[in-house]
C-alpha cells in the first residue's frame, strides 16, 4: 500500500473519531437541556409573556376600578410564618394567607387594574427573588388582569438588585410595569429608548382611555403615575429612607405638560372634560409632610409614626404646582390606613396586606380600592367626574370600610 493511501486512511479514521466525539457531545447536551430545561427559566416550560388587553380603558358603564396592594412582604410561601396575628391563628398562618386574601379581593372586587405599591417581597426571608416574585404576583397573573408594580425598601434585599427586579417584573404575564420611561421628544436620539437621566427604577406613567364606543374612546383621559421612592440612603452620616429625586420630579412635570397640551388640542367643549386631565400617583415611602396629618382630620387610622426620609425633595410642592394629581397612594407604614388632604391633594395609605410583614394582632390585614367614574352627558360619556376609595378587610365579611370621595369635578351636584 502506498504511503499516501496509508496516511489517507489514518486521516479518515482520525476524522471519523473526532466527528463521533462531536456528535456524542451534541446528543449529551440535548439530553441535558431536555432533562433540566426548567433551570433556564425557573418555570416548567419556556414561553412568551402573555399580555393583557390594552390600552387600559374605562368600562362600558363609565367606571374604572383599581385594587391597591401594599406591602405583601412575601417570603418563601408556606415556610414563611405570619407576624402579629392572634395566637390561635399563628400555627396555620403563612404567606399562603396573603395569597388567599389577594385571590379573594380579585374575585370580589373584579378590578380593572391592580397596583402593587412596593415591598412586594421581603428580601431577608427570600431564598430566590425570582421564585418569590412569581408566587407573590401569582394571583394577578392568573387573573389575566393588567397589573403594575413599584419597589419598596425591602424588595432588593435578596438575590436581585432594583434594576433586575423591575426588568423581571416587566416581563411577567399581564404586567404593564416598566423599568423606566421611554425617552421622548426631540432630545431623544433613539425612539423608544429608555431614559437614562432619571433616578431609580420603576418610574413610568400609564394612560387610561375613554369608554369603548364613546367619542373619547381614542383619548387618554386619566393618568397613573408610578415613582420609585428608593430604599435606604445616608445623609450627613445618618441613615435614612430613600426619597423621590429632582430628576423624577422633572419627568413628572414634563408628563403633566404633555397631557395638558394634549387636552388643549382636543376638540371637546368645557363641559366634556375637566380643566385638567386628572392623575393619580403611586409610590412606596411617604413624604415628610404626611406627619402633619396627625393634627388634621383624616379618614382611617393613624397608628404608627410616619417612616419617611429626612430629605424633603419638594414632592408636594411639585404635585400642587402641576395641578393634575388628585390623590397619591402609598405603603410602607403597615398599620396606617388613612387618607388625609394636603394642599388639595389626598394622600392615602394602602394598609398592609401581607401576613409575613408586621401588623397588629386583631387588626385585619387590608387593601384599598380606587374607583373612578366618568360624567354622563345627554348622549355620551364625558371625562372623569369623580374618584372614590374604600378599603376591604380580611375578616369573615370582607368588610368594606371608610368609603369616601377623593375628587369630584362637579361638587355642586
Amino acid at each position: 500500500m502506498e504511503k499516501e493511501e496509508v496516511m489517507e486512511m489514518e486521516s479518515s479514521k482520525s476524522g471519523n473519531w473526532k466527528h463521533s466525539l462531536v456528535y456524542l457531545a451534541f446528543i449529551t447536551l440535548i439530553i441535558h437541556l431536555l432533562l433540566h430545561k426548567h433551570k433556564l427559566s425557573g418555570n416548567d416550560i419556556v414561553r412568551v409573556k402573555r399580555n393583557p388587553d390594552l390600552p387600559l380603558r374605562f368600562r362600558y358603564d363609565g367606571t374604572f376600578k383599581i385594587l391597591q396592594v401594599a406591602d405583601m412582604h412575601y417570603g418563601n410561601g408556606i415556610m414563611s410564618r405570619c407576624r402579629d396575628v392572634l395566637d390561635e391563628e399563628f400555627p396555620y398562618c403563612s404567606d399562603l394567607n396573603t395569597t388567599h386574601f389577594l385571590n379573594t379581593l380579585i374575585l370580589s372586587e373584579n378590578p380593572d387594574f391592580i397596583a402593587f405599591t412596593g415591598d412586594n417581597i421581603f428580601g431577608p426571608s427570600t431564598a430566590d427573588a425570582a421564585e418569590s416574585l412569581l408566587e407573590a404576583f401569582g394571583p394577578a397573573m392568573e387573573s389575566g388582569l393588567p397589573w403594575a408594580a413599584i419597589l419598596g425598601n425591602h424588595d432588593q434585599e435578596s438575590t436581585m438588585n432594583r434594576a433586575e427586579l423591575m426588568s423581571f417584573i416587566s416581563l411577567m404575564d399581564y404586567s404593564v410595569s416598566q423599568t423606566n420611561p421611554s425617552a421622548e421628544g426631540p432630545s431623544s436620539s433613539l425612539k423608544g429608548s429608555m431614559m437614562t437621566d432619571i433616578d431609580g427604577f420603576g418610574n413610568y406613567n400609564l394612560r387610561v382611555y375613554g369608554a369603548p364606543g364613546s367619542h373619547l374612546a381614542n383619548s387618554s383621559i386619566f393618568n397613573l403615575l408610578f415613582l420609585d421612592s428608593g430604599d435606604r440612603a445616608v445623609v450627613q452620616g445618618v441613615r435614612t429612607y430613600g426619597w423621590i429625586k429632582e430628576s423624577q420630579l422633572r419627568w413628572v412635570r414634563g408628563i403633566s405638560q404633555r397631557f395638558q397640551g394634549q387636552m388643549s388640542d382636543t376638540e371637546q367643549s368645557a363641559d366634556t372634560l375637566p380643566p385638567t386631565i386628572p392623575a393619580l400617583g403611586f409610590f412606596h415611602i411617604p413624604i415628610p409632610e404626611i406627619r402633619q396629618l396627625y393634627y388634621k382630620t383624616i379618614v382611617g387610622q393613624f397608628q404608627e409614626a410616619v417612616a419617611c426620609s429626612s430629605v424633603n425633595s419638594g414632592v408636594l410642592e411639585t404635585l400642587v404646582s402641576i395641578g393634575d394629581v388628585k390623590a397619591v397612594f402609598m405603603g410602607h407604614d403597615h398599620t396606617n390606613d388613612f387618607c388625609g388632604n394636603l394642599d388639595g391633594i389626598w394622600f392615602c395609605y394602602g394598609g398592609g396586606i401581607g401576613y409575613h410583614g408586621y401588623g397588629k394582632a386583631g387588626w385585619p390585614r387590608r387593601a384599598r380600592v380606587i374607583f373612578a367614574e366618568l360624567g354622563k352627558g345627554d348622549k355620551a360619556w364625558m371625562g372623569v367626574e369623580r374618584i372614590k376609595t374604600w378599603k376591604r378587610l380580611d375578616d369573615e365579611k370582607l368588610s368594606k370600610v371608610d368609603e369616601q370621595v377623593l375628587w369630584d369635578h362637579r361638587p355642586s351636584r
